[in-house]
């Protein structure tokens, strides 16, 4: 889906701009080095509390991007998933996992695959419980029993 609206920083002007920030410098001086105004600069620092993020890192093991592209171009081929899975170097679980996981062997996309785990990724989660309201109401219903 593409972003409507003014567009972000990319991800080597988020780097400047912290390194920027931790060195000091004015809000304006940064914006005026990211081609941004210093209230978009404002608005990020204060949405981090002016403490740069963590960097993100992918965990060891999990699939890249490349991957998902190969998984997606050996579906379009018609080739089986453990054909796939031989491929990658990979078990036929992963890819079986990874295909029912975004839509199944018709609809699979790469990049639909690819930002649905980065965003899957993101911490922190919420509660489980705040997220399934019958669990929730079982819950509360045998607390209330004292079960």
């Amino acid at each position: 889906m593409p972003h409507t609206g003014r567009p972000g920083l990319s991800a080597e002007q988020k780097l400047e701009l912290w390194t920027r920030w931790k060195n000091g410098e004015s809000l304006s001086d940064i914006g005026r080095a990211l081609g941004k105004h210093a209230a978009s600069v404002f608005t990020i620092v204060v949405a981090k509390g002016g403490i740069a993020p963590a960097i993100r890192r992918r965990r060891p093991g999990s699939l890249t991007q490349s991957e998902r592209e190969e998984i997606s171009r050996g579906l379009s081929a018609g080739h089986s998933q453990q054909r796939i899975a031989s491929v990658l170097g990979r078990s036929a679980s992963t890819i079986s996992r990874e295909i029912t996981r975004n839509d199944g062997r018709q609809a699979y996309r790469a990049a639909k695959a690819e930002e649905r785990a980065m965003q899957s990724a993101l911490r922190p989660k919420p509660c489980f419980l705040s997220t399934h309201s019958a669990l929730r109401a079982m819950v509360a219903q045998k607390l209330q029993e004292q079960w």
